[in-house]
């Protein structure tokens, strides 16, 4: 992860020489980029929904369901993530297939991303995106073709903290896996592996501090990086975009990783933030302020299921909840997978133990017996 900082830094600071088959790859913002990056199931329709959380922000989903389902009532999942993508990405991948394996699905943008509301564009608030989760499941509480009874949710990257900090408050939420776990507010109040120094993590608030006197006297919101990285001298470094437009030669692989996906035909998205753009760069603060899953352990005994690659960079967040929930859990390690595997690769994702996860465990008096 230390190279990955190295390589960021130098390419916002010294704009270092790009290589040719990163320049082929990236995808031009000339196109339309309006589409989905996966294929819809022939089992499934698929149909543009909205609904409110108790902000009063209208967020923006794609509700998944099966057909020929007939008139029983069927288990949900809601589904969102990663932190920075659309519910074009992975998340509607992940819900594409859920449905295809019998369950009702809504894939959604969490608030001031995407086609979800909110006046300030690309801020990420920890605790406004938690709410979105539970805003999630009055939704589909409500539609007659649900059993409100039997709701479950998957968390992908940045939203898996989200996803389950929304079912230690909120017990209507019978079941909750994740995949490819990122803290984000982990991540953002003290770095990768819990790197910066106290020293450091007084540096950034006080670089996001002074940030708003900033964005008060131009009446805007700057973009920033949201994981603030330090320079050799142990300065911050700034920047406007999460990936950069262009792959660096020798990129570390974990920056190689990410590129792949949100930059490239592969994963790209005109609305997706780690696709074109960054945060507000004053979205960290409140991430100091709200710890993921601080009370995980009362979403027992409702089960947890934490799947991470192998070779992911990311891996130590799900080991570290697991060790931190209580029973009924179970941690899945994807062999030969990294991070950016499990957003998107049908071979690595275990569909099969998710679905056997949730039919488990969202069965027909299931909850009542939890309760």
């Amino acid at each position: 992860m230390k190279r990955f900082i190295i390589m960021l830094v130098a390419l916002l600071i010294s704009g270092q020489a790009i290589s040719q088959q990163a320049n082929k790859q990236a995808v031009s913002k000339t196109k339309d980029q309006e589409h989905y990056t996966f294929q819809l199931s022939d089992k499934v329709t698929r149909q543009a929904v909205t609904f409110k959380n108790r902000f009063g922000i209208t967020v923006a989903g794609d509700l998944y369901l099966p057909k020929n389902s007939g008139n029983t009532k069927l288990p949900a999942l809601i589904v969102s993530g990663p932190f920075g993508a659309v519910k074009e990405q992975s998340s509607g991948l992940y819900a594409n297939e859920m449905a295809a394996k019998g369950f009702i699905t809504l894939a959604f943008d969490p608030s001031f991303t995407g086609e979800s509301g909110g006046e300030v564009r690309n801020v990420g608030s920890p605790e406004i995106f938690t709410e979105d989760f539970s805003a999630a499941v009055d939704y589909l509480g409500l539609l007659p073709s649900v059993d409100r009874d039997r709701i479950g949710a998957i968390g992908i990257c940045g939203l898996s903290g989200m996803a389950l900090t929304a079912a230690t408050s909120d017990s209507r939420i019978k079941a909750v896996a994740t995949a490819s776990m990122y803290d984000m507010s982990r991540s953002m109040s003290r770095s990768y592996k819990d790197s910066y120094t106290v020293e450091q993590r007084k540096q950034v608030i006080d670089y996001l501090s002074q940030q708003r006197w900033t964005d008060a006297e131009n009446g805007t919101y700057a973009i920033g990086l949201h994981e603030v990285p330090f320079d050799k001298d142990g300065k911050i470094v700034k920047g406007k975009r999460v990936l950069p437009e262009t792959l660096p030669k020798e990129a570390d692989p974990v920056l190689a990783a990410f590129f792949d996906y949100y930059r490239t035909p592969r994963g790209f998205h005109s609305r997706s933030i780690n696709s074109t753009t960054a945060w507000t760069a004053t979205t960290p603060m409140s991430f100091f302020n709200f710890p993921m899953a601080a009370n995980i352990e009362m979403i027992s005994p409702r089960p947890v299921m934490l799947i991470a690659g192998e070779k992911a960079h990311s891996r130590y967040y799900s080991e570290d909840v697991y060790k931190m929930a209580s029973e009924p859990k179970q941690l899945v390690i994807v062999p030969n997978a990294d991070h950016v595997d499990l957003y998107d690769r049908l071979d690595k994702i275990p569909f099969d133990k998710l679905t056997s996860f949730f039919n488990e465990n969202l069965k027909i008096g299931k909850s009542a017996q939890a309760e």
